[in-house]
């Protein structure tokens, strides 16, 4: 099967996704996701990234658009799809009742491709309590059961929800580096939201940038990276406007900007005669902040 005449379909490819809510609509969003690829799909609260990753899992039907999974249609009718997606989201569907051996033996008989040795390695790595009921267990290990559930039959695309949210420091580090692992083959795609900012430097190699149901701004991690400077310079002019500068800061003579892209900004400030420059790099999280901040203003000019 081809997508749009390619060899090799996409992992995911959105087109025209939009659903509808009382005071809220996502999209219409248009995104593709590249096999081998991680995208985090980042943003606050309430912009729309579990909704959309709702979508993608075939868990929630869109008003207008399409969702293919590997060049299949997602739809709760279909199942062709399902296969190829390991999903974890808020509500994890285990039996909480049964510990946690009991589900995963469930899974096995349920999941095709699922393989027994790869479960009992994850729920080692985890720590797992198997003869605990699920009801019982702490958050960090039903997100780890989550994660062993998704990963036990070897998706091709995971879909995870807030992976880290909640979690302590030691639990989320343990997931982040199960992830990072299972995504070094290149032979996965992954697609998580967050909202945690420190995650996403740790394990993306894009970020799309979702705010109040858009999609404001999709990039490389590193080509941020390399274009977002925060600069300290002395200049005697009060209202000068300069190129790219998102965020200006001035007492007196003193100027402190943000730019998103540093080379334009300096190259100006050396015309203007501008002394005392020191030029510092900003994180990805700093970064990703300011995008959310600006919003639509930033999109259009890194666009």
């Amino acid at each position: 099967m081809t997508d749009s005449g390619r060899e090799h379909p996409a992992a995911v490819r959105l087109s025209g996704l939009t659903k509808r809510f009382p005071g809220f609509q996502l999209g219409p969003v248009d995104l593709v996701l590249e096999p081998g690829t991680v995208l985090a799909l980042v943003g606050p609260n309430g912009a729309g990234k579990t909704t959309t990753l709702n979508c993608m899992a075939g868990l929630i039907v869109p008003e207008e658009g399409n969702v293919e999974v590997y060049g299949l249609p997602v739809h709760p009718t279909r199942t062709e799809y399902r296969r190829d997606v390991g999903y974890v989201g808020e509500e994890s569907g285990f039996f909480k009742r049964w510990t946690t051996r009991r589900n995963l033996d469930y899974l096995a008989t349920l999941l095709p491709g699922w393989s027994l040795e790869r479960a009992r390695k994850l729920v080692e790595r985890f720590a797992l309590p198997m003869d605990k009921p699920v009801g019982d267990l702490s958050r960090g290990n039903r997100t780890k059961l989550a994660l062993v559930a998704a990963l036990g039959y070897g998706p091709r695309l995971l879909l995870l929800d807030e992976p880290t949210a909640g979690l302590d420091p030691v639990v989320r580090s343990e997931v982040l580096d199960v992830l990072w692992e299972t995504t070094e083959d290149g032979g996965h795609a992954v697609l998580y939201s967050t909202h945690v900012l420190s995650d996403i430097s740790r394990l993306a190699d894009e970020l799309a940038f979702l705010r109040d149901g858009q999609i404001v701004l999709r990039s490389g991690r590193d080509a941020l990276s390399e274009r977002w400077r925060r600069i300290s310079f002395r200049l005697l002019e009060e209202d000068v406007e300069l190129a790219a500068v998102v965020e200006h800061r001035r007492v007196r003579s003193e100027h402190q900007v943000i730019t998103r892209d540093a080379e334009a900004t300096l190259e100006q400030l050396a015309e203007l005669g501008a002394e005392a420059l020191e030029v510092a790099r900003m994180s990805v999280d700093e970064i990703a902040v300011q995008i959310l901040k600006e919003g639509h203003h930033v999109a259009r000019a890194e666009n």
